[in-house]
Formats: structure tokens, sequence, C-alpha cells
């Protein structure tokens, strides 16, 4: 039994340091479009800050899920984001440039509590300089901002966790939950009133969309299911038309390829 353990623990440890390694290789080779979200998310900050300076407070707009869903009260608002949390550890560029288009395109008055008329947080002062702007005055200017609402920020992240999940997941029942979370999240959003019904329904189809595009013009990374696979990234367009050309060579001599070269 100890002996059993022991091969156990080598092998599960030997798994650890493969897909530790391959990570950290992976990073190294794509550090630039970490960085380039990362950059991404900070002009996301300053764009959702900035709309708040022209955000101006106003009625409640009237919203179909309004009337459907019960008003959770400003006490317990915090039930959405901690189910949003549960979803965000447990676990996106173009969805955050179409959302900030969005904001900017139409300004609607914020259905939040701290958005709505008389509240000293609805509508920020002139500010006094460039770098007030752009320092977006965290963590404050995150959690109290109002103006940013077509479409739902959280919705985005809990959605592209949720189809990243469904693609390369295996356990069919953790797919079943986390969209089953992703459908409490939705309606939490809604009865918390911190979105108006149409910022949710947008951000469902546009993150399918943007998924289902990069998903048919992104090639995809190797499988490395098996831990003795070698570290590898996508062919490139060039190294796929030098494969070709090698394997049309092969067949014009006579030579046999692979099969499992065609895969």
């Amino acid at each position: 039994m100890t002996l059993y353990i022991g091969r156990e623990a080598s092998k599960f440890w030997k798994r650890i340091c493969t897909e530790t390694t391959t990570e950290i290789n992976l990073l190294l080779d794509n550090w630039k479009y970490v960085l380039a979200g990362l950059i991404f998310q900070y002009i996301h900050g300053l764009a959702a800050h900035g709309v708040h300076y022209l955000h101006r407070p106003g009625p409640t707009l009237q919203d179909l899920g309004y009337f459907l869903l019960p008003e959770l009260g400003q006490d317990k608002a915090y039930i959405s984001e901690t189910v949003f949390s549960f979803v965000f550890l447990s676990f996106v560029l173009a969805s955050q440039f179409l959302r900030i288009i969005t904001f900017f395109s139409t300004q609607l008055p914020g259905p939040n509590y701290h958005c709505r008329e008389g509240s000293k947080l609805a509508r920020l002062p002139k500010p006094a300089n460039v770098l007030e702007v752009l320092l977006i005055n965290f963590p404050q200017g995150v959690v109290y901002g109002c103006g940013d609402l077509i479409f739902s920020s959280h919705m985005i992240f809990t959605l592209v966790f949720v189809l990243t999940y469904q693609k390369y997941g295996t356990r069919r029942c953790i797919k079943q939950f986390s969209w089953l979370l992703a459908i409490i999240q939705s309606l939490l959003i809604v009865a918390s009133r911190k979105h108006y019904t149409v910022d949710i329904v947008v951000a469902w189809y546009t993150v399918n969309l943007v998924v289902f595009f990069i998903d048919k013009k992104l090639p995809e990374l190797p499988d490395r299911s098996n831990g003795n696979s070698p570290v590898l990234l996508p062919l490139s367009t060039k190294d796929k038309d030098t494969k070709t050309r090698e394997e049309n060579h092969k067949l014009l001599n006579g030579n046999s390829v692979d099969p499992a070269d065609w895969a």
C-alpha cells in the first residue's frame, strides 16, 4: 500500500512539474499578449472612470427585469458580487473594447443606488488635472463608478470563464454548474439594480459571438493530455506551408506519410 501511494505521488508530482514547465514556457513565449491584456484592462478601467464624469443621474428607466425580479436592496447588493468573485477565483480584450464603445455612445442614468439622484457619488466634479483622471481614483473609482452600463463587465468575465471551461474542461457536472452560475449571476445583477436587463442580454450574445469568431480565426494549442508531449506553440503560416511541401515531396518520391502528420 505504501509503495502504491509513493508511486502515485511520484506520478502526480511529475505531472505538476511538467504542467508548470509547459505553462512557464508558454508565458515566456507569449508575455507580450499578457502585457497587452493588462494594459488594455487599465484602459478599460480608465474609460469606465472617464464616463463617470459624463454621467447624469435621473429617474431609473423602465426595465422588464426590474418588473419580474424583486429588488434585493442596498444591504444585499453584495450577493451578486459574491457569486461573481466565486466564478472569477474559480477559473478579454475584444469584448472589453466593444463595451467601451457602447457605454460611451449613450450614457444611461445609472440604476445603482450610488448613481441615483441625491447621491453625492452620482456625479464627479471636473478633474483638477490629467493625473486625477489617469489614476482612476482606485479603488473607489472602480467600485462606485456610474455610466458604464451597456454592457455588463461582470458578465463578460463570467461568460468567458464558463465558455473556456466548456471547451477545455472534462467534467460535465462542472460545465452544467458553470452555466447555472452564469444564469444566477445574470439574475442577481438585475435584482441588485447594478445593471439594466439590456446590459445583461447584450453581454450574453456579444461574448458568445466574440468567442465564436476567435475559435474560427485563431489556431489551437497542441493537446497536452499526454505529460510526455513536447512543449509546442501553434504553427505559423510559414511553418505550415513548409510542412505541406515536405509531405508533398514525400508523396511524389513514393515515400509513405505518417497519418498522424495529417491531424
